[in-house]
């Protein structure tokens, strides 16, 4: 990241104190531990670039870590001690949405400001910026975002019209499919069958038989990840693989997934918010840095911390100071060159961000571009 020379007159605002204190909340022990691993890391190699480079104005950033072990009890206590105690300016986090969600009033009333980098419920983002929570940033698409941008694809660049939907019966499952009912009359679309299932179901058959003889052209499926071969293998016996394909989000582009049921899996179609093989030159170098420093390829969540980390940098840099205030106001204006593309925000501090789109072709994933998309947000 270019580092932009404040010129002299700045020197008395930035010499007010020697380091930009951050907090970084994230699940550092439990279940979702290696998250927050990947999440630390990330931010803690862009803070290592941003200081090697004469930091921001001079000022070196100093990083302060608060475990959320993934509950929002924890969470609200983390944020609380990185707020009176390590006395932070800027808090990154969480990794759950749950956890964001709770840190929220607690950053506003503190006057910190809060930018998420991973927390993806659209919650978060109906309650911020003139939703009410006015020092809430996310710098992350929400699954509406992603429930959007995969059914405009099917629809504008596939031409599907009419869908069948399978997804997991769980607040996720149901909420990509709403949000996805939500544009579906402007595209023209139409849900002709709609199925949901159980976490540890194994049978899709009698269901499958149904889409199959619906006229769909496309299963919308939002789910986990253990259950889509299952479902791949089932549609190959009842007749579907190679005619219907997968949309939606589960894992439909990993290796074991495809090599599971190949045909049935060929022309799904998937969006992820970033991917280690984006062929973007800021992208791939990150990629190396992180392999180099950690001897692991990163995940998304070490990129979106690292790519937030430069973000806040330029907004501190775009404020000439790091006064709160300042650095909320010039993140609403900022337009930041990301691996992803340009990020700016909405009036509901919401990043308006790309998302990458895979098709499998071949038995493999292919990029087909990153594509964005607007999102109408609830009536006041």
């Amino acid at each position: 990241m270019g580092l932009i020379g404040l010129g002299a007159g700045s020197v008395d605002v930035w010499a007010q104190d020697s380091t930009i204190r951050l907090g970084i909340v994230a699940p550092m022990s439990g279940p979702n531990a290696r998250y927050g691993s990947f999440s630390l890391r990330g931010a803690q190699l862009a803070t290592e670039e941003i200081n090697a480079a004469g930091g921001i104005g001079g000022r070196k950033i100093a990083i302060s870590s608060g475990d959320s072990q993934g509950t929002p009890v924890e969470g609200v206590s983390a944020t609380r001690r990185l707020i009176d105690l390590d006395k932070v300016d800027f808090i990154i986090g969480d990794v759950s949405s749950s956890v964001t969600l709770a840190m929220q009033p607690v950053a506003e009333d503190a006057g910190v400001l809060l930018l998420n980098a991973a927390s993806s419920n659209p919650k978060i983002t109906y309650a911020a910026g003139v939703g009410g929570f006015k020092w809430t940033f996310r710098n992350y698409p929400t699954d509406e975002n992603r429930a959007l941008i995969v059914i405009q694809y099917a629809a504008e660049k596939r031409g599907f019209t009419k869908f069948s939907v399978l997804s997991v019966d769980s607040d996720y499952g149901r909420a990509a499919v709403d949000f996805t009912k939500k544009y579906l009359t402007d595209l023209k679309g139409a849900i002709l069958t709609e199925d949901y299932y159980k976490e540890g179901e194994v049978d899709f058959r009698s269901v499958l038989a149904k889409i199959r003889d619906s006229g769909a052209q496309a299963i919308i499926m939002y789910g986990n990840a253990d259950t889509t071969p299952i479902v791949g293998r089932q549609m190959i016996e009842v007749g579907l693989a190679g005619k219907v394909p997968l949309i939606g989000n589960a894992e439909f582009n990993t290796e074991s997934t495809i090599k599971a049921a190949p045909k049935a899996l060929e022309g799904a179609v998937e969006a992820a918010a970033w991917l280690p093989a984006w062929d973007a030159p800021r992208s791939l170098a990150f990629v190396e840095k992180f392999k180099t420093k950690y001897r692991e390829t990163p995940n998304n969540h070490a990129y979106v911390h690292w790519e937030t980390v430069h973000l806040l940098a330029k907004a501190i840099e775009a404020a000439g100071s790091a006064d709160r205030a300042k650095v909320r106001d010039a993140l609403s204006k900022i337009k930041y060159d990301s691996a992803m593309g340009e990020v700016t925000f909405d009036d509901h501090n919401q990043a308006r961000l790309p998302m990458i789109l895979l098709q499998i072709e071949n038995g493999k994933p292919s990029i087909k571009g990153a594509y964005a998309a607007e999102i109408k947000y609830p009536a006041k």
